[in-house]
């Protein structure tokens, strides 16, 4: 096929202009990944915190508005959930925790603490932002003695010292952010691509980032957990006798890599190992006159 000379000056023309179409895209992408790691550079920097146990955390979100909506949150819970009445049952929860928070120090020392025991079988026990402790009277049929139960409390209360509320928020909107920047890159800027991407990309952060994390708060909340307890007076190795009891109960067995808690028996192995430390604030706790007799 022959072509005239002004043919051939419009291919040339479509060829450059392709060619300087596809050079700005490639900047662009260029452009949005730089400043996407840029973005994500400076939040990680400015939002490194510690934890008691010196766990390098990214804190991101204001204590104050997290207080705020665990009180507001508590609230709601007391009126709608059925509450004990039974002032005996009361009275001796709320000594166990009374004793583990006058051990806490620092910032969390001035928190005004609250406790709600609710009338429910389920076994647990959860805390909300800002030391609103809540437990279900389940718990006391496998937690039967003042010291099993301040292992459950201990660890609630740990969960309220090391931020992990504010951790694990700020982890999500991070994440959130991550996933993103990543599925905009990998799917290429592209609706159905960058959606199936993002899917991908969801699944892992929750496989890879999320669960993980969880399992790491809950390991340090164990550890700061069975340290107050035992400087309240408690005797730290009644933690190993509760957890052996929970995994009795606990038939189901999911892989731990999938679950968000650790499983009992890295658990148990985990408490064990802090028995040098904790026996030793138990020890001075009982030389110092600290031995409470709530189930008394």
């Amino acid at each position: 096929m022959i072509l005239d000379g002004k043919n051939d000056l419009k291919q040339n023309e479509l060829i450059m202009r392709l060619n300087g179409l596809i050079w700005r895209s490639e900047m662009n992408h260029k452009r949005i990944l730089h400043f996407s790691i840029l973005t994500i550079s400076c939040i990680l920097l400015i939002s490194c915190s510690s934890s008691p146990t010196g766990r390098t955390q990214m804190i991101l979100k204001s204590e104050v508005a997290l207080e705020q909506e665990g009180a507001r949150q508590f609230r709601k819970l007391r009126e709608s959930l059925p509450l004990v009445r039974d002032p005996v049952i009361i009275d001796y929860v709320a000594c166990v925790t009374n004793a583990i928070v006058d051990v806490v120090e620092g910032d969390s020392a001035n928190l005004y603490w609250e406790l709600a025991v609710v009338d429910q079988p389920d076994v647990n026990a959860y805390v909300l932002p800002g030391g609103k402790i809540v437990v279900n009277n389940g718990i006391l049929t496998m937690a039967t003695n003042q010291d099993q139960l301040a292992a459950v409390i201990g660890h609630e209360v740990a969960h309220v010292t090391a931020r992990h509320a504010n951790e694990r928020a700020s982890r999500a909107a991070i994440t959130g952010v991550g996933v993103d920047i990543a599925a905009i890159i990998l799917g290429g800027g592209y609706r159905n691509q960058t959606q199936g991407a993002r899917e991908a990309l969801s699944t892992g952060a929750a496989l890879g980032l999320l669960n993980p994390f969880s399992r790491l708060q809950e390991s340090e909340a164990d550890i700061l957990g069975i340290e107050y307890m035992a400087k309240a007076g408690f005797d730290p190795r009644e933690s190993v006798e509760l957890w052996k009891k929970m995994n009795a109960k606990n038939s189901s067995k999911i892989p731990e890599y999938l679950s968000t808690h650790p499983s009992g028996e890295t658990r148990i192995d985990d408490l064990i190992a802090q028995y040098p430390s904790s026996l030793e604030y138990y020890n001075i706790a009982k030389s110092d006159g600290l031995r409470p007799s709530c189930d008394s």
